[in-house]
């Protein structure tokens, strides 16, 4: 067993993803593209952002070759979907500015990861920007880009093979013990290589370190407000059965609706199913 820094932590998904040959050899496995790039760039933004919001890229590569941006995300937020497409399209607004028509230039592909569990139970889900045949149900082939949703934690044998083993190599590490001897992919090898413990810098620590206290009090936050949320629900929940047995009690005496919904605020059509 090797000891490894878990990939749920953003400053160990980059590290390991930033790695220009592990960065195309994932793209080319759950993209199937070749890319031709000597870098990959980290919180990258748009200068002046795109639509007054500064979306920011945590790992961004530009093939300028075979025309292609690629851009992985990380991380899972409540609006997850919506934020990594907003994302996604913000890279398409950018080519616009300055293009002769609404063409973009570069084709845009999202690589979204998350390390979290996925209440759709999906390991791959895909938003396909290109139009659809309504009567054949066939792909026009106008509009390339596309947005990847993978969620390592739903990864099964069913799965496509190219993603298999990079999926259950992000999984595997997020109890920070991967089995080396159960991965054959040289690119996820050296993607484990570079977030074993001792590959880690005193600043990889400290972002850890960073990022376990921020997920921790947001996780308390969310603890705490779920519980006043509970409690102010069952007192109302509470209040109105008791406003029920007052409405039920007055109305087998034979008190009119009007006189008792003024009594105890419910509306008419509540208290006429009173039974």
């Amino acid at each position: 067993m090797k000891a490894v820094a878990s990939l749920r932590y953003g400053v160990i998904f980059k590290k390991a993803f930033c790695d220009v040959e592990v960065f195309t050899a994932f793209v080319k496995d759950v993209l199937g593209i070749d890319l031709c790039i000597d870098k990959v760039e980290t919180e990258k933004s748009f200068t002046p952002p795109i639509g007054n919001v500064d979306s920011r890229f945590d790992l961004y590569a530009e093939d300028t070759v075979n025309r292609i941006i690629v851009d992985i995300q990380h991380r899972f937020y409540e609006d997850h979907y919506d934020r990594f497409l907003h994302y996604h399209c913000a890279a398409l607004l950018e080519q616009a500015t300055n293009a002769k028509n609404y063409r973009p230039a570069l084709k845009v592909f999202t690589i979204v990861v998350l390390t979290s569990n996925n209440s759709h139970k999906s390991a791959i889900s895909t938003i396909y920007f290109d139009p659809v045949d309504h009567l054949t149900g066939k792909p026009l082939g106008e509009i390339p880009h596309k947005v990847l949703y993978l969620s390592p934690k739903h990864v099964t044998e069913q799965i496509p093979a190219p993603y298999y083993e990079w999926l259950s190599a992000i999984k595997d590490s997020l109890d920070e013990q991967v089995d080396e001897a159960t991965y054959h992919h040289p690119a996820v090898l050296k993607a484990l290589n570079l977030i074993s413990r001792d590959n880690l810098t005193p600043q990889d620590r400290a972002r850890m370190k960073e990022e376990y206290a921020l997920e921790t009090t947001v996780y308390k936050k969310g603890l705490l407000e779920g519980e006043e949320k509970g409690r102010k629900e069952g007192l109302q929940e509470g209040r109105m059965q008791e406003k029920l047995a007052i409405a039920k009690a007055l109305k087998a005496q034979g008190m009119s609706l009007d006189a008792i919904a003024d009594i105890t605020g419910l509306e008419q059509q509540i208290l006429s199913e009173l039974t």
